[in-house]
C-alpha cells in the first residue's frame, strides 16, 4: 500500500490502498529526466558494514511515510540500510528503477501511479503479485527484478493480529472492485472466511474481478446486500477520499462486527463515521495496513520481521 491513502484534515490520496492504476512505462523520444532524489531518512548504520540502499518510487512521493517507517525498522533490527525517496518521471519509471539498480540499489517500494508499471517491469512475480496485477515491492537479485505485493498481507496482519479479529470463519464483505480490492482478495481467501462477498456499484466489474481471483467469492450489487449481515466489512473504494457515503442497507453490520477502511487520517474517515452510525461494534482505519505492508517488504529484503506495535502507536500519537 505505501502511503497514498492518507486523509489529513482535507482528504488526500493514500498509498498502497488507493485503487489507482499504474502509468505506462513507455520511453519518451527525448532523454528521460533524472528522478528527483530526496534526502534519505537516517537508518541504523553499522561502522563495519556498508548500508544497503532502498527507496520508494512515486509521483508525488514527498509525503511518503515509508522512509520514516523503514528507518525505525532498521534501528529496531540493527540492519544496516539507508532508505531514499525518489520522484520518478511519469513516463520514466522503468528507466528510473534501472538507474537506481545501476547505482547499487537493492530493492524498492512502489506507490501510485507506478504499481502496474512495476508489475510489467518485473522479471519474476510472486503469486500474490500476479493475483493483484500490481507490484509494490521490488527486489534486485542476480540481475533480475523480482516483484511482490505486500498490500493484502499488510491488511490481513493488521486485522488478524493488531486488531485481534480472526478472519477465519467470518462473513466478510469487501467493498470495491479496483486495484485495492484486487490486491486484498487472495490474502483474504487464504484466511478461510466463512463467506467472502464482493460488492461494487458496477456489478459487472465486480464479477470480472471475482472470476479473475478464481476463488469462492460471492458477487453482489449494493441493493442485493439488503437482508444480509457481515462480521467484517472492508472499504476498498475511494469513497472516503471524496467524502461520499456508500449505499449500504440498514442492518448490514452483525453483532460484534468490525468496519475497516483502507484509508486513514487524523480524523475519523467518512466510511467509519457511516459505519459507526450504522451500528458497527468496532472500527479501524488503514494506518496499520500501511505499517504492516512495510514490515512485510522489510522482511522480504532483510529476512527479519520487525515489531510494529510501538511504531504504530507512535504514528497514531502524531
Amino acid at each position: 500500500m505505501t502511503d497514498n491513502s492518507s486523509i489529513s484534515g482535507a482528504l488526500a490520496p493514500h498509498e498502497k490502498a488507493t485503487p489507482s492504476s499504474g502509468q505506462a512505462t513507455s520511453t519518451p523520444a527525448t532523454a528521460t529526466p533524472e528522478p528527483t532524489r530526496l534526502p534519505p531518512d537516517t537508518c541504523h548504520l553499522s561502522p563495519d558494514l556498508s548500508p544497503a540502499t532502498y527507496a520508494v518510487f512515486g509521483n508525488p512521493v514527498a509525503h511518503s511515510k515509508s522512509p520514516r517507517i523503514h528507518a525505525a525498522f532498521a534501528r529496531q533490527t540493527g540492519e544496516p540500510l539507508r532508505y531514499e525517496t525518489r520522484l520518478a518521471p511519469l513516463e520514466g519509471f522503468a528507466d528510473a528503477v534501472r538507474q537506481f539498480i545501476a547505482e547499487g540499489g537493492k530493492g524498492a517500494n512502489v506507490t501510485v501511479p507506478f504499481k502496474e508499471a512495476a508489475f510489467r517491469l518485473a522479471d519474476e512475480l510472486s503469486p500474490r503479485a500476479r493475483a493483484a496485477g500490481a507490484v509494490n515491492t521490488l527486489s534486485f537479485t542476480a540481475g533480475r527484478i523480482l516483484g511482490d505485493n505486500t498490500d493484502g498481507a499488510g491488511l490481513v496482519r493488521d486485522i488478524a493480529i493488531n486488531l485481534a479479529f480472526p478472519i477465519n470463519g467470518r462473513r466478510v464483505l469487501l467493498l470495491g472492485a479496483g486495484g485495492a480490492a484486487r490486491g486484498a482478495l487472495l490474502p483474504l481467501l487464504e484466511q478461510h472466511p466463512a463467506t467472502l462477498t464482493l460488492a461494487n456499484r458496477n456489478e459487472g466489474k465486480a464479477k470480472a474481478l471475482a472470476k479473475l481471483a478464481q476463488g469462492a467469492i460471492n458477487v453482489s450489487s449494493f441493493a442485493e446486500l439488503a437482508g444480509q449481515q457481515f462480521d467484517l466489512i472492508i472499504n476498498a473504494t475511494s469513497a472516503s477520499l471524496s467524502g461520499a457515503t456508500l449505499p449500504l442497507p440498514d442492518g448490514i453490520f452483525a453483532a460484534g462486527s468490525l468496519a475497516y477502511d483502507m484509508m486513514y487520517g487524523q480524523d475519523e474517515t467518512p466510511f467509519l463515521a457511516q459505519a459507526r452510525t450504522a451500528g458497527a461494534a468496532r472500527r479501524a482505519d488503514g494506518l496499520g495496513m500501511l505499517v504492516e505492508q512495510a514490515a512485510e517488504s522489510f522482511f522480504i529484503w532483510r529476512q527479519k520481521r520487525p515489531q510494529t506495535h510501538d511504531l504504530l502507536a507512535e504514528l497514531r500519537a502524531k
